[in-house]
């Protein structure tokens, strides 16, 4: 395992990390990490993200209780897009959706 945070940042001060629920392998968000945001990921083993409206850190869950615990994080070839696979508490979306991504705009 390599925790180089900078090794991560070196296309940008933000990467966006792919959230996926570890027992299913479902999709359920795509965020953003800073440098302090994956640090605090690494340190608690529990999902920190860089929003970007808000500009601030903020912690999954924090609020809703909806926390994501970490199972494992992968990066891709390129070192610029994260993989976190995670035991979701309750609803990752906002809206009280199990995953951000139900609304089917395209279908074969």
């Amino acid at each position: 395992m390599n925790n180089d945070i900078e090794r991560y940042f070196k296309k940008g001060d933000l990467i966006p990390a792919i959230v996926r629920e570890e027992s299913t392998g479902e999709v359920l968000m795509l965020a953003y990490m800073n440098r302090e945001s994956l640090a605090k990921t690494f340190e608690t083993g529990e999902t920190w993200f860089y929003s970007r409206s808000r500009q601030e850190l903020w912690h999954k869950g924090a609020t809703s209780g909806h926390i994501q615990k970490i199972v494992d994080i992968y990066t891709d070839c390129d070192d610029d897009t994260l993989l976190i696979n995670v035991v979701q508490t309750g609803a990752a979306c906002h809206t009280g959706n199990h995953s951000c991504f139900y609304t089917k705009i395209w279908e074969k």
